[in-house]
């Protein structure tokens, strides 16, 4: 490539980019201005109340479906205010998305020091669904070779694996794992899982809980017993594990790479009570060789790779991070949202979401005209508790229960649809209490 071509090409040349590049540093430091003492009462992350007075969640309804669309606490919404302000006032000192290159980088090595991995490993998305997509398109398949996935997903997982069997004759498998949720086994589960597997298997497309019953795969155990099957395998015949791990990121107290799977999707906006609008792939280094690029990043490895005419080389972080502009000051904000859980406590938040959901369940198994659907043995379910209430289909349920007793719950969106609850960090044992009875009262 001659030098005119270099500095002219695409109207900015590598020694621009690499400057803009330079600029990123500077743009990462512009942080969030202190939140005013008036904004939001004092923060005591050692006091469950003060928790949850970061939120602007009303009070006049429990929130036990708060973790799918997530509120965001006082530093996060903070941290967006700011950013959106200077998105605002001075926009060309983030030119280019060229700032996104220090300040994403800002959040993937949050999110790195989060779930106990390299952030060169990470890429940004907006959801769990982009995520899922990118990973299903990606991998690199031939025609024959098999998917092996549940009948427990969700659509966009199912989605996906369809979009990418219509497009170069992938073999999509789907089997049932359990067939009564609450009493589903983890023995049970990893067998019907490897009686699946075939010669031509590449992928397990799984969930680690489920949002349709609660459900949570005993993910280890799978990983361990795949590991033995890929002991024979040739590296490129190996099969990945693939985990949409959105119900199970933030509620769950385990480092991401300690689950033992190949690719975890998830977002951030549900029981991280992340920035909206924001979510992560991390890939193990041999699983993200094993996949493709398929939207242009906006990172310097690729933008120089396109300037000199070479492939591009880089982390698969930058490289499988989708370019483009997106809604920046939500995903810059996300520190702020990792740095709130890290001050109250990963396993402090875990153990006090667990206690209240085992209080759940043991007080929904007790009500005689309620069927419990999520397992009740903690190794098998985590945040979510879902419910079937005689006489009521789930819609009707959870309209009662709002009504007539202030309590926000939800519907899983399935063919079979139950009543679902989430506890987390913005409820507490006495409105668990309290849904328990409102259960109890619906005849």
């Amino acid at each position: 490539m001659s030098a005119s071509t270099e500095t002219n090409q695409g109207g900015v040349g590598r020694r621009s980019l690499l400057r803009g590049a330079a600029l990123a540093a500077p743009a990462a430091a512009l942080l969030p201005a202190a939140t005013p003492a008036a904004a939001a009462p004092r923060f005591d992350p050692h006091n469950w109340r003060s928790v949850r007075d970061q939120f602007l969640l009303t009070r006049q309804h429990a929130h036990f479906s708060a973790f799918m669309l997530a509120s965001h606490p006082a530093p996060v919404r903070a941290a967006i205010a700011s950013f959106r302000e200077q998105l605002d006032s001075y926009p060309e000192q983030h030119q280019m998305g060229v700032a996104d290159i220090g300040l994403g980088a800002r959040s993937r090595a949050a999110l790195a020091g989060y779930i106990g991995a390299d952030p060169a490993e990470i890429a940004l998305t907006d959801s769990t669904t982009m995520g899922i997509g990118l990973v299903y398109a990606g991998l690199r398949l031939r025609p024959g070779d098999e998917v092996v996935t549940t009948t427990h997903d969700f659509y966009s997982t199912y989605e996906a694996l369809r979009l990418r069997r219509e497009s170069d004759g992938v073999v999509v498998r789907e089997v049932a794992l359990y067939t009564d949720p609450a009493a589903a086994r983890a023995d049970q589960i990893v067998s019907r899982l490897l009686a699946a597997v075939t010669a031509r298997t590449r992928v397990l497309a799984l969930t680690w809980v489920h949002s349709s019953t609660g459900v949570k795969l005993p993910i280890r155990r799978i990983a361990d017993a795949i590991a033995a099957v890929n002991a024979d395998r040739d590296a490129e015949d190996r099969i990945l594990i693939c985990l949409d791990a959105v119900h199970g990121f933030a509620v769950e107290d385990v480092d991401v790479p300690a689950l033992g799977v190949d690719f975890f999707m998830t977002a951030t906006h549900k029981w991280l009570f992340g920035p909206r609008g924001t979510g992560f792939v991390w890939g193990t280094p041999a699983a993200w060789a094993r996949l493709r690029t398929t939207i242009p990043s906006f990172s310097i490895p690729a933008f120089v790779g396109w300037l000199t005419g070479q492939p591009p080389v880089g982390a698969p972080g930058d490289l499988h991070s989708p370019g483009g502009y997106h809604s920046f000051e939500h995903r810059w904000a996300l520190p702020e949202a990792v740095a709130f859980h890290q001050a109250v406590g990963r396993d402090r938040i875990v153990a006090y979401t667990h206690a209240q959901a085992t209080q759940l369940k043991e007080g929904l198994a007790t009500l005689p005209h309620v069927r419990l659907v999520t397992p009740r043995a903690p190794e098998l379910s985590s945040g979510i508790v879902c419910c079937a209430i005689d006489g009521f289909g789930a819609e009707d349920a959870v309209t009662r229960l709002r009504e007539e007793h202030r309590i926000l719950a939800g519907t899983t969106p399935y063919r079979e649809s139950y009543v679902r609850f989430g506890p987390s960090l913005v409820t507490t044992p006495q409105e668990v209490a309290r849904v328990v009875r409102a259960v109890a009262a619906l005849r």
